[in-house]
């Protein structure tokens, strides 16, 4: 996220009222609620991180055990052991058999 110069997009009359409470403060102006974006939304990394849960996942029901893929995916043993529970959850609450 790149900085914009206030004075560039705001009217005088905004910005002078602006100035009253923030004069030469850095602030953050927060997106409305109808234009936030969700987590991930922007990038690939939700998709990805999913792809490498699920195959986590398939991997923990072919014997490997939760040490073994906490320490291949450099992920705490909680971790796992959360992704494979809900990746377990989602499998089950659609019917599909991986």
């Amino acid at each position: 996220m790149g900085y914009v110069r206030a004075g560039d997009i705001l009217p005088k009359e905004i910005l002078e009222l602006v100035q009253q409470y923030a004069d030469g403060q850095t602030i953050y102006i927060p997106r409305r609620s109808e234009s936030h974006k969700s987590w991930g939304a922007g990038t690939e990394t939700r998709k990805s991180l999913m792809l490498r849960n699920i195959k986590m996942y398939e991997e923990y029901k072919r014997g490997a055990t939760i040490k073994e893929l906490s320490e291949r995916y450099f992920l705490t043993e909680k971790s796992v052991q959360r992704i494979i529970r809900n990746i377990d959850k989602i499998i089950n609450a659609d019917n599909i058999v991986p």
